[in-house]
């Protein structure tokens, strides 16, 4: 079930990298929100300006961060963030930083990657289940279409069948984290696998680096999902966080594909409530294996396999510390010295703060430079 709304399509960030999985696709073409951040960002402001001649970036004013004491999540009008904004910040977090800063800014060969690797991950879908179209006009018809998702694939994985595409969301350090992950389907020996595609522009596996961002994510997705299956997810955290109104009544085709799918609900309120106790009374499994599957898009061959081990502990870490930054509390960091080779395929790398200061931020660095004099 597709969502159609009025609302314009999300940036992708710069990543630096030709990859991108069903779910990144999905989240950056997610209607939710979209047209209120994409709105607020696009326009030319005093902490940023659009690309010049050659639509090359000639200049970033930085951020009067003295006098701005609002935090990332404020500053973009971020209600939540997705799953890929953190795998991004796992890549490079100040090239993440501009990606939000210059929304508009996205070279012609990242939108090919983009063109091809959505023809792949579609053909992938349609194997398992049909799209339909819903046209959605406001949010909480948009949140009710992913809901009614969820609520047709509970059953297939109870019967141990394969699903694509599930929604899934939670609080995680205080802000709430969004994704959709690509595939779950159950093993020989009955274990629950998660199966992220990830398609590639050249014949060969990514390098380490890239492969550490992308356990990263997947693990994220495990972290979100047990949380959602083990009844750790509220709908009161939901709607504190998206600011939905769960009385508002639903759009007649909301209302047609639930009938149709047997649920006699009005409200989001309703159709939120069905979905928690769902989960709730489901006994769906805890996931067991985490595996990365890496596709050439040319031919469609595979390349190889990840199987990717869950560290909780370290992903807990890494979800503080990149968690820390959204909510004000330190600036944003480059890479360090020893992967400034990912700063050559960096879309921002002439204006980057970071390498102008050595490793440093400029505000950091200008505080220095006056107590010396």
């Amino acid at each position: 079930m597709a969502e159609n709304g009025e609302e314009e399509t999300g940036s992708v960030e710069a990543s630096g990298f030709s990859d991108l999985s069903d779910s990144e696709l999905l989240e950056y073409l997610d209607l939710e929100d979209t047209q209120e951040s994409s709105a607020s960002l696009s326009k030319p402001g005093p902490s940023s300006e659009l690309p010049g001649k050659d639509d090359k970036l000639t200049s970033l004013p930085k951020w009067k961060r003295g006098l701005d004491v609002s935090s990332p999540m404020e500053r973009f009008h971020l209600k939540y963030l997705y799953v890929t904004d953190l795998s991004t910040q796992d890549w490079c977090e100040q090239q993440m930083v501009y990606g939000k800063e210059l929304p508009g800014f996205l070279a012609p060969e990242k939108a090919a990657v983009l063109d091809t690797g959505a023809s792949i991950h579609l053909a992938r879908e349609l194997e398992v289940h049909d799209l339909v179209t819903v046209p959605t006009t406001t949010k909480e018809d948009a949140w009710a279409v992913k809901f009614l998702n969820i609520l047709s694939m509970i059953p297939v994985l109870q019967s141990e069948g394969r699903i694509r595409e599930f929604p899934v969301f939670g609080e995680v350090e205080g802000v709430l984290l969004v994704g959709v992950i690509d595939e779950l389907h159950y093993t020989a020996k009955g274990e629950l696998e998660l199966a992220e595609l990830k398609t590639r522009r050249r014949p060969m596996l990514p390098l380490e680096a890239q492969k550490k961002k992308d356990c990263f994510q997947i693990s994220l997705y495990k972290y979100i999902f047990d949380a959602m299956v083990q009844g750790k997810v509220t709908s009161a955290s939901l709607i504190h966080h998206t600011k939905l109104c769960p009385d508002k009544p639903l759009g007649p085709s909301v209302l047609r594909h639930a009938r149709q799918g047997g649920f006699s609900v009005k409200s989001l309120g309703d159709l939120m409530e069905l979905v928690f106790l769902s989960l709730t009374l489901s006994d769906l499994p805890v996931i067991d294996i985490l595996k990365i599957e890496y596709i050439h898009q040319e031919t469609a061959t595979v390349l190889g396999t990840e199987i990717v081990a869950f560290e909780e502990k370290e992903v807990r870490g890494k979800v503080q510390h990149y968690m820390a930054y959204w909510m004000g509390h330190r600036e944003p960091q480059g890479v360090d010295v020893e992967e400034a080779w990912k700063c050559r395929t960096c879309n921002y790398a002439d204006i980057c703060e970071w390498r102008k200061g050595g490793g440093v931020p400029s505000s950091i660095l200008e505080p220095l430079a006056k107590k010396v004099k």
